[in-house]
């Protein structure tokens, strides 16, 4: 579980969040809604631990969340990788994997395989188009099988395609007891993909 307990946001003096307080489970996907710039992406990045806030607390089971002690075993999209443009996709992907040393050659084979660029491992960073550079965003988010995702727009620069293999992937995490938090521009992926809708307005988190 994932636990904000009257969370405040602020960035250079301008309240972003304010008092918010969500409980988040396991075997869940979680939606949130709401207009850019309405707070989306900096809840996200708190609840990674990435960015700091003003009061409350942001805490699993086991410690509080902070960029002190950020959220551990996680894939995340929201801000982009950096990857290395004169890397292919695969050792884009495997420089990655080292940090942690958890999966096998075979097993990125296997993400890449996932996320449809199976034929597009071998090519250069810099030559993927939008789509395959999200596709690619997705791999590493996924590659070493995390208890908890953090998604901001995973869809972005798709197409159909993508859109539906995405769409697969988070079915079969839900179906093994992984949590995801989620955002999108469309808001009938949210209602197709999630258990409980979160809108973000005003400052607030409401319960759709």
């Amino acid at each position: 579980m994932i636990k904000l307990e009257k969370v405040n946001i602020s960035i250079k003096n301008d309240c972003i969040l304010k008092d918010i307080n969500l409980n988040l489970d396991h075997g869940n996907c979680y939606g949130f809604i709401g207009r850019n710039g309405s707070g989306k992406s900096i809840l996200f990045k708190a609840i990674s631990g990435l960015l700091k806030i003003e009061s409350g607390m942001i805490k699993n089971d086991k410690y509080e969340i902070n960029p002190k002690t950020p959220l551990k075993n996680v894939g995340v999209i929201i801000e982009s990788p950096m990857f290395i443009a004169n890397l292919s996709g695969f050792d884009n992907l495997k420089c990655l994997a080292e940090i942690n040393k958890k999966i096998s050659d075979e097993e990125i084979s296997d993400c890449l395989k996932k996320v449809g660029l199976k034929d597009a491992g071998k090519k250069k960073f810099k030559n993927y188009s939008l789509g395959m550079k999200q596709r690619l965003r997705i791999a590493q988010a996924i590659m070493e099988d995390p208890a908890i995702y953090i998604l901001d727009e995973p869809f972005n620069g798709l197409d159909e395609i993508g859109v539906q293999d995405v769409y697969q992937i988070i079915l079969e995490l839900k179906s093994r007891n992984k949590m995801i938090l989620l955002t999108s521009h469309d808001d009938r992926d949210i209602e197709k993909l999630s258990d409980y809708i979160f809108k973000i307005e005003n400052r607030s988190v409401l319960n759709v």
